[in-house]
C-alpha cells in the first residue's frame, strides 16, 4: 500500500503534527509511506528526511496540486493531519479519487469526510463525533489511541531528580519560555531542562539568556525528552501532544494554554486534578511552581 501524509511544520504552526505524525508512520512500518508538505519557514522538511521518509514538497494547499501527487505516485491512503484542510477538501478530493481512503488527525471535534479519523488525545470521547463524521467511518479514539514515542512506553519506575523541564512546543512562537526562565521564584535552584527546536524564531535569544547559568540546559530538537521528563520533579509544557506523554509517565507538570486548539486539552487536565493556565501569566505560574513543590 502506497501512504501519504499531508502536514506541515512551521515557525508558527508549530511542530507537533509532524512529530506525532512521524510515529504513526511506524505503525505502517511494511508499506511505502512519504510525506507532502509545504516548505514553510521554520519546517522539519530536513528531519522527516532524515528519519528516512520521501518528502515531496506543495507550492499551496491547492487541491489539484495535491491530487497530481497523489495520482503520480498511485497514493492508496491519505492522511491528513493539517487544520487548514476540512471537510470540503477532503468531499472534493474523494470525488476525484473515489478509491482513495482518507484518514483524518482530528483535535477539536471538527467534521470530517473520511475513511478513518483519529484523534489519539486522552480527552478525546467517541460520543463528540455523533452526526459529524460518515457512518462507515472507523473512528480511532482516545488514550489506547495514543501516539506515544517508543521511549514513552518503557514502564519502569522512575528516579526523579530537583529538575525542572520546559518545553513549550518546538517553536513556542509566543516566547513563553524565555518569560517562564526570567519568573522562576528568585529561590529556585533546581536544574533546569529546556526543550526546544530549530523552528523557534527566538532561539538565539534563548542562548543569550542561559549564557553563564549552569543549571540551565538547552536541548534543542532532543531524542532524549523521554529521559528528561522521566527525571523530572516538575514539567511546565502547553496542553498539547506532549501532555498526552506526559501523562503516560507520571510526570508531574503545570500546562499553559497557548492555543485555541489545546482547550479540549486543558479542560480535561483540570477536571483531572492538574495544574493550568488558560493563558500565561507570571503571577499565578510562580504561585502554582511553589505550590506545587512543596
Amino acid at each position: 500500500m502506497n501512504i501519504l501524509i499531508r502536514a506541515d511544520a512551521s515557525s508558527t504552526i508549530g511542530t507537533g503534527h509532524i512529530m506525532r505524525d512521524l510515529v504513526l508512520a511506524k505503525r505502517f512500518a511494511t508499506h511505502s509511506l512519504a510525506f507532502a508538505t509545504r516548505p514553510l519557514e521554520g519546517n522539519l522538511d530536513a528531519y522527516i528526511q532524515k528519519s528516512g521518509y520521501d518528502l515531496y514538497s506543495l507550492i499551496s494547499n491547492d487541491l489539484q496540486e495535491l491530487s497530481a501527487l497523489i495520482h503520480k505516485h498511485n497514493i492508496h491512503l491519505l492522511i491528513i493531519d493539517h487544520y487548514e484542510l476540512g471537510i470540503s477538501y477532503e468531499k472534493a478530493l474523494k470525488k476525484l479519487h473515489p478509491s482513495l481512503k482518507i484518514m483524518v488527525l482530528d483535535d477539536t471535534y471538527e467534521k470530517h469526510f473520511c475513511d478513518i479519523l483519529l484523534n489519539h488525545n486522552i480527552y478525546a470521547k467517541k460520543s463528540r463525533y455523533k452526526n459529524l463524521i460518515p457512518k462507515h467511518c472507523l473512528l480511532q479514539c482516545g488514550a489506547k489511541h495514543t501516539l506515544l514515542r517508543e521511549e514513552f512506553f518503557i514502564t519502569q519506575e522512575a528516579l526523579r531528580y530537583d529538575r525542572l523541564l520546559i518545553a513549550m512546543g518546538g517553536a513556542d512562537s509566543q516566547n513563553l519560555t524565555l518569560e517562564i526562565l526570567k519568573n522562576l521564584p528568585k529561590d529556585f535552584s533546581w536544574h533546569v531542562d529546556i526543550v526546544t527546536s530549530y523552528a523557534n524564531k527566538n532561539l538565539a535569544a534563548l542562548q543569550r539568556y542561559i549564557l553563564n547559568k549552569p543549571h540551565f540546559k538547552l536541548h534543542i530538537q532532543t531524542k532524549h525528552l523521554a529521559q528528561l521528563a522521566k527525571q523530572a520533579r516538575l514539567a511546565i509544557i502547553t496542553p498539547s501532544v506532549i501532555a498526552n506523554e506526559l501523562y503516560a509517565i507520571k510526570t508531574p507538570f503545570i500546562a499553559i494554554q497557548t492555543a485555541k486548539n489545546q482547550k479540549y486539552m486543558r479542560k480535561f487536565l483540570q477536571q483531572e486534578g492538574f495544574a493550568t493556565l488558560k493563558r500565561f501569566s507570571a503571577k499565578k505560574l510562580k504561585k502554582l511552581i511553589k505550590s506545587t513543590i512543596l
